[in-house]
């Protein structure tokens, strides 16, 4: 019974993780979008979804989002790719000179939006807890 009442609340979660990831993948290309030669990521939501719903463990199915381009650069690991198999690359709008494909104005837009989802997925989340809490304490 209670894991009806819970159910949406874990889908609304590993929503709240993959927008969580994604925002912080559109960070990490606005921040290099002056370095030189640097490819553009993005988490394709859809598939992030479809793969915590199919009940694989995210940590599990890590691997790094970048392979390092020189034997000598450390290697990242952590928070880093934590839904590595749903990230991908960003197609490249304009090309640049330097070889860089971000696009500022896109990323931007992409960081807002995210922003608004994740805040959206955020207080429905709120208000189903206060909804179960309530119903606890018979108010």
């Amino acid at each position: 019974m209670f894991d009806r009442l819970t159910s949406s609340l874990d889908f609304h979660g590993k929503a709240l993780v993959a927008r969580a990831e994604r925002q912080r993948t559109i960070a990490s290309n606005i921040a290099n979008a002056d370095t030189p030669g640097y490819v553009a990521r993005d988490l394709n939501f859809q598939s992030a979804m479809s793969q915590a719903l199919a009940g694989k463990d995210l940590a599990g199915s890590a691997q790094p989002a970048t392979a390092a381009a020189n034997p000598r650069h450390i290697p990242l690991s952590g928070g880093s790719g934590t839904l590595g198999s749903s990230l991908g690359y960003a197609a490249q709008t304009q090309p640049a000179m330097d070889n860089n494909s971000v696009d500022l104005d896109r990323e931007r837009g992409k960081f807002v939006d995210n922003a608004v989802r994740y805040e959206s997925t955020l207080r429905f989340i709120n208000g189903s807890s206060r909804t179960i809490l309530s119903a606890i304490q018979g108010q």
